[in-house]
């Protein structure tokens, strides 16, 4: 699963909006909207955040 998909399935699975996701990965509302949108895709900073709640909700994500 590609990075815009896989974080838009695991923001539902949480039953999170883009604006509480963002809160909780500690960016803007915008960042996660361009995630989902595939316009940008995460450092490795976050990355690193979002690979064990990917792990934990059983999403893989091809680079």
């Amino acid at each position: 699963m590609k990075y815009c998909d896989a974080i838009k399935c695991l923001r539902k699975k949480l039953l999170l909006s883009q604006t509480e996701f963002a809160e909780k990965m500690g960016v803007a509302f915008v960042t996660v909207n361009r995630w989902e949108n595939g316009n940008n895709v995460p450092t490795f900073k976050y990355k690193r955040k979002l690979a064990p709640l990917f792990k934990e909700n059983g999403i893989e994500v091809e680079e």
